[in-house]
């Protein structure tokens, strides 16, 4: 992927994007979250810590947002800023346990892009130190 020793990567690609009806409905059914207003983070640990990047969603509510230009505006913000924080869950320490994660707009007003991702990295440093294991799952033995 990269060839100078701890050089980062920026990129989202596709493979990152959260986009499958039935992992959705997974993380919303038994994940856990927490908000840091004018977000929501929704997340569903994975049995084992990794370095892995988690499948990642972005949603802007339009009850909140009537027009789409305006929904796809907060919706490019929070990918730009989890895009370029995304390193501090993949460089942790011992790695993370994010297996996927929403980020949801929950405000009703604009907010300017620092806020937001001073929020998102706030949001994603609690993961770090927070994020329990998955209830009821094997512990290996």
């Amino acid at each position: 992927m990269n060839s100078t020793p701890g050089a980062r990567s920026f990129s989202f690609p596709k493979e990152e994007h959260l986009c499958r009806k039935k992992l959705i409905d997974e993380l919303f059914g038994r994940g856990s979250s927490f908000g840091l207003y004018p977000l929501r983070l929704v997340w569903l640990p994975t049995s084992e810590p990794t370095t892995a990047p988690p499948q990642v969603l972005v949603s802007v509510s339009k009850r909140n947002f009537k027009r789409a230009v305006d929904r796809n505006y907060f919706k490019r913000l929070m990918r730009e800023a989890y895009r370029l924080n995304k390193y501090r869950l993949l460089e942790a320490e011992g790695g993370h346990r994010v297996g996927q994660l929403a980020i949801i707009y929950t405000g009703k007003e604009k907010k300017p892009f620092t806020l937001v991702e001073k929020k998102l990295i706030s949001g994603l440093e609690r993961l770090l130190t927070g994020a329990p294991p998955i209830p009821g799952a094997a512990s290996p033995s």
